[in-house]
């Protein structure tokens, strides 16, 4: 006998539905979000129900559902994570009339019974910090953009001679040589040019700090995604974290869905065999498939070849590239899956 226990989510407190097998409503509870909140929840779910499994399916929205993912982890219980399209999809289904807390509560424990290969959620700390880490440096590569923008509207109403080559501002000397030239102009715009750079070179040396924390990350974490051709640091880094856990998944297929690259099936009349893009999964791990991609393409080998070759039959460089994308998902899950006995060099399996 298994109870799912679905929750809906939000900063201040969390409410509870438990659901039988035939998704009948067995109880509910609202419960701050806080680390004694989820104690009291779970003390409540196994005083009502404690001649029986408990599942707990939780909305995949990381930031809300973090700390009680952990927490539940941490005392042995099973949890599972739903995406909010599924939940959306059951609660529409469902014959309450209206939004609320405790619908939306029903809806995901529901979605949850009625598909039940989800993604089991599960401690890994190694990808966990390395999706901070990287999510870090983004931010700070983000704010770094801005500043730069900024700073290319002051330069250009001081001397548009001024304005370094694109793409060259993340390197000290040029940072420092563009800073003595404006320390020779005088006015507020100047200043505030002199002041845009100073922060733009804070956020040089606090990307690279970050770039050597990541690349000792992945050496430690999955050295063998450094041994695959066009996959760096930064790149194994965004795979590992996204990824959260290779195990997780029950096959390359399922994890090809996740990384948005299995093809859709198109059958209408006379359109078997075609193939629609699949717009769902993980789009970050995609763009990381995508960067591999290009770089294998451009070094040569194998997947140069096989480029070529679908390009040859008459595919687009768009198409050829959704294809390559989809081999290498197949070679990050092996090579992920088999702790690095799988030929993590080989970019293609041996039929492409």
């Amino acid at each position: 006998m298994v109870v799912v226990i679905g929750a809906g989510v939000h900063k201040a407190t969390h409410t509870l539905v438990a659901v039988d097998e035939v998704g009948k409503v067995l109880g509910q509870g609202v419960f701050p979000a806080r680390r004694e909140g989820h104690l009291r929840a779970l003390g409540w779910a196994r005083r009502a129900f404690k001649d029986r499994e408990l599942v707990w399916a939780l909305e995949d929205c990381r930031h809300l559902t973090g700390l009680l993912e952990r927490d539940l982890l941490g005392a042995g219980q099973r949890v599972v994570r739903v995406s909010p399209k599924l939940m959306g999809t059951a609660r529409r289904a469902g014959r309450e009339r209206g939004k609320s807390d405790p619908i939306d509560a029903t809806a995901v424990a529901r979605a949850a019974q009625a598909h039940p290969d989800l993604p089991v959620a599960r401690h890994d700390e190694a990808s966990r910090e390395l999706k901070l880490l990287v999510d870090r440096r983004e931010d700070l590569v983000t704010e770094r953009t801005r500043m730069i923008n900024r700073l290319r509207w002051h330069l250009h109403e001081l001397d548009p001679d001024l304005a370094p080559s694109a793409g060259s501002l993340d390197r000290a000397v040029v940072v420092t040589g563009l800073r003595e030239r404006l320390l020779t102009l005088s006015g507020l715009v100047a200043q505030i040019a002199v002041e845009v750079l100073d922060d733009i070179g804070v956020r040089n040396a606090q990307v690279r700090d970050l770039d050597r924390r990541i690349a000792a990350a992945v050496e430690q974490a999955a050295p063998v995604l450094l041994e695959v051709p066009g996959c760096g640091p930064l790149t194994a880094a965004k795979i590992v974290g996204e990824t959260a856990g290779i195990e997780r998944f029950r096959s390359e297929a399922a994890y090809a869905m996740f990384t948005r690259t299995a093809p859709i099936p198109v059958w209408s009349g006379q359109t078997a065999g075609r193939v629609r893009l699949n717009r769902a999964g993980n789009r970050q791990l995609n763009c990381a498939l995508h960067r591999i991609a290009i770089t294998q393409v451009r070094l040569g080998g194998p997947a140069r070849d096989y480029y070529d070759k679908k390009r040859a039959a008459g595919k687009t460089s768009t198409e050829a590239y959704r294809s390559l994308r989809r081999h290498l998902a197949r070679t990050i899950y092996n090579t992920l899956n088999h702790n690095g006995q799988a030929a993590a060099a080989a970019p293609l399996p041996a039929a492409a």
